[in-house]
């Protein structure tokens, strides 16, 4: 199927520039993208905790691989709660999805602390990546509402940069706790203390965005989640939704595995272990600011094609361990590691900035909710597999390589199916001109209304 040529109108240019009179970052923009970078940050450290601490939380609830496979499924569930909160976000603002979220998940945190069996401890965590979940899709659509066009890329840099900062201090906590015979619930107790931010985070996030314009108008009132699937959107949203689904069973093997594959299969020690992903980790953030450069000047669907399907071979080559010729294995598994880290986080800013810019203000959290949704029925499926398989195909690490592969087709497809949307303004990429004109007809059956987008504004 062709891609869509999305032709620059005046209207849609005359309506950016009364948004953003300058490309330069305003002051507002600045403080909204520092309110979402500790959002980031919080929600990093929060929801790396189950994958750094998986080797003592099966310790602590006697559980085998297996088991722990089939927890961590159950736990994928949180999605549905994410997707309610995505949707609710499109229907009463991003600004109190945000704070709820900031002052719900400490409360879990500290059930999830206080657990004395592996079900409290699961239905703790889904409550948190839940509320985490919808206040991270809220704050990602709010950074392309907020920021102007040529600082859109840099803002989802900036967000997933504070993402991963905060997944790596787990990393550092959980060596120091051991030596010092503390348990791995410690790893909770930040979570539980960032109730503190709620109130510096509701002084920083704009009262009115983007998704204002959308409710005054009352186009965020009328629309459905099935709207994603309108005519207009749906080669998107299915391919958007595809990618998901494989790149989620992909991510879920390899990085939900990968701290137990570092302890418990390759023997390496926690403080071996933490040195390995700290650094693959650190040295992947400079794909963030490559993946921004690289989505302004080669265009989002290039980077994520490209350097993120290379990614996936890194991860490849990591489960498959060191080659027997290697005199020194531990340096390559940080080698391949940080090729997978670099590429990844090169590829999440190239996917996040189409992703954010392919839909309307009032349908673009719902379309970031099914994406997550997609993602939970399919990492839940992953690790069930994963569970299955790892007899037949000879153990653990087998099975994540072959998942680990499917990456590839998921960035194949991404470049088959997704429209470049570099250079243009948010109203122009998400079509919603057109929108806007068939909202009050959303599933039109003349010809002319449902047949591509593209067909009437190619230019």
């Amino acid at each position: 199927m062709a891609k869509q040529k999305i032709k620059r109108t005046a209207k849609s240019e005359t309506s950016t520039h009364s948004a953003h009179p300058s490309q330069s970052t305003s002051p507002r923009s600045s403080t909204t993208v520092s309110a979402i970078v500790i959002l980031l940050l919080y929600q990093g450290y929060t929801l790396s905790i189950v994958g750094i601490a998986s080797p003592w939380i099966a310790k602590s609830f006697a559980l085998d691989e297996g088991k722990l496979a089939r927890l961590f499924a159950w736990m994928a569930i949180s999605a549905l709660g994410s997707l309610a909160l995505a949707r609710l976000a499109d229907r009463v603002g991003r600004r109190p999805v945000i704070l709820t979220a900031l002052i719900l998940a400490p409360l879990f945190s500290a059930g999830a602390a206080l657990s004395p069996t592996a079900n409290v401890f699961a239905a703790c965590e889904i409550m948190v990546s839940a509320l985490l979940g919808g206040s991270v899709s809220s704050a990602i659509a709010l950074l392309a509402e907020e920021l102007p066009v040529k600082q859109r890329a840099r803002g989802q840099a900036a967000a997933a940069l504070a993402s991963a900062v905060g997944g790596v201090l787990g990393y550092l906590i959980i060596p120091a706790l051991l030596a010092w015979n503390y348990s791995w619930r410690w790893l909770l107790a930040p979570s539980v203390a960032g109730i503190v931010l709620a109130v510096p985070v509701a002084m920083m996030l704009p009262a009115q965005s983007k998704w204002s314009s959308a409710k005054s108008s009352g186009s965020a009132m009328r629309t459905h989640f099935y709207d994603i699937f309108h005519p207009i959107y749906r080669r998107r949203s299915l391919t958007l939704l595809s990618c998901a689904a494989l790149d989620t069973v992909a991510g879920t093997a390899v990085n939900g595995w990968l701290y137990y594959q570092a302890v418990s299969i390759l023997g390496l020690s926690p403080v071996s272990a933490s040195t390995l992903v700290v650094t693959g980790m650190v040295v992947g953030m400079v794909g963030f600011p490559v993946g921004a450069w690289m989505s302004e000047r080669f265009g989002r669907v290039p980077t994520v094609v490209y350097v993120g399907g290379a990614g996936w071979l890194g991860a490849f080559a990591f489960y498959l361990g060191p080659p027997a010729f290697v005199s020194w294995p531990f340096i390559w598994l940080v080698a391949v590691y940080c090729w997978f880290k670099v590429a990844s986080d090169v590829m999440t800013v190239g996917a996040n900035s189409a992703a954010t810019e392919l839909f309307p203000a009032a349908l673009r959290t719902t379309m970031i909710g099914a994406q997550g949704i997609t993602a939970a029925a399919f990492s839940m499926l992953a690790q069930i597999l994963i569970a299955a398989l790892i007899g037949p195909l000879g153990g653990l690490a087998s099975v994540i390589r072959y998942f680990a592969l499917l990456g590839i087709p998921s960035a194949i497809i991404f470049g088959l199916f997704i429209d470049e949307t570099r250079g243009l303004t948010l109203e122009q990429s998400a079509l919603e001109d057109r929108w806007n004109e068939v909202r009050h007809n959303p599933w039109p059956t003349d010809t002319e209304t449902t047949r591509p987008a593209a067909d009437k504004v190619r230019g």
